[in-house]
């Protein structure tokens, strides 16, 4: 198993995304299974746990804080800031003082004193991004966060805030049925040396190949209002799956490990950040950063799903307005 560069740190290419055990998709799983999870992933060589301050109201910042911080110089640690679910208030603050804010507030629940990488959730468009930037560089100087990332954002802005400080690295969704990160981003973030983090790089669990109906998800799971979950869209895309899982049986590896291969065929700078909620899921997906398959049966899954064969938008249309990575 090779290993890539994060933050200035050597790390398995594929990490832990934390958001499933606390928010977002199906029930939340009871807090002792959550924590054996963390310790399981990080006895099993996991070294890249990622999480952020909204995923359960800072619930998945507390469960790794109260999980794993007593073994903090065995793994990189990253989390978020900006996105604002207070109530009535809702959308992007990347201003210096919430900057500050939310990055003491996320290590507090973190139990710890620093982060090695801090993301911007999205874009703040209300604040010139250099006085976002500055407010990370200023957290950089005072030894809190390793280094700063971009979650989500374009590569024109990419390109700005690296002009200020340095990016460390860029998250956003990446994967066989989300190909947008192609169109600019996945080519700024390798001339410019700066790491690419994919979220969801299995399709929210829906080229794991086991999801059979999206109609019967709990009613708060947000991908029920997904158009690639719905309708019709979902007969065909479920599908394109069900050749996926063939196409993966054929090499001998799960649906889910070939579509984290092919994310993380797409460059050495790339990362995966999976989530899940389950410890035999975790090892699936962990595995899959030490496998070697055949190029030729990457290029038949490219073809296979991708942005002309998969339907209907990877958002629904109020989750757009927060999204600066460029679309199709």
């Amino acid at each position: 198993m090779t290993k890539r560069i994060l933050a200035g740190r050597s790390v398995h290419p594929v990490g832990l995304g934390c958001m499933n055990v606390a928010w977002a998709y199906n029930a939340a799983p009871p807090h002792d299974e959550a924590v054996a999870l963390m310790r399981h992933a990080l006895d099993a060589g996991c070294d890249h746990f990622d999480t952020a301050n909204i995923y359960g109201a800072g619930l998945s910042e507390e469960i790794l804080g109260e999980a794993i911080m007593d073994r903090r110089g065995e793994f990189l640690l990253a989390t978020k800031t900006g996105i604002v679910t207070d109530g009535d208030r809702r959308g992007v603050d990347c201003s210096p003082a919430a900057i500050a804010a939310s990055l003491d507030a996320s290590l507090k629940r973190l139990k710890t004193d620093h982060v090695d990488l801090f993301y911007m959730h999205r874009l703040d468009p209300s604040v010139p991004i250099a006085e976002s930037v500055g407010a990370m560089a200023r957290a950089v100087e005072a030894g809190k966060i390793g280094g700063y990332g971009v979650s989500e954002w374009s590569a024109a802005h990419i390109r700005e805030a690296h002009a200020v400080h340095p990016v460390t690295a860029v998250q956003t969704e990446y994967s066989l049925w989300t190909r947008n990160v192609e169109l600019a981003v996945l080519e700024t973030t390798r001339e410019l040396g700066i790491a690419l983090v994919a979220f969801s790089p299995v399709g929210r669990g829906a080229l794991g190949g086991r999801m059979s109906d999206p109609a019967q998800l709990p009613e708060h799971d947000i991908r029920r209002t997904m158009p690639r979950f719905q309708g019709e869209n979902w007969t065909h895309n479920a599908g394109l799956i069900a050749q996926l899982a063939e196409l993966a049986g054929e090499a001998g590896v799960t649906c889910a490990q070939l579509s984290l291969a092919w994310v993380l065929s797409r460059g050495e700078h790339v990362h995966a950040i999976p989530g899940t909620r389950r410890i035999a899921y975790f090892d699936e997906n962990h595995a899959s950063g030490a496998m070697a398959l055949d190029p030729a049966i990457l290029a038949r899954a490219d073809a296979l799903i991708n942005q002309q064969t998969v339907a209907g938008h990877r958002y629904p249309a109020h989750f757009l307005a927060l999204i600066d990575t460029e679309e199709f």
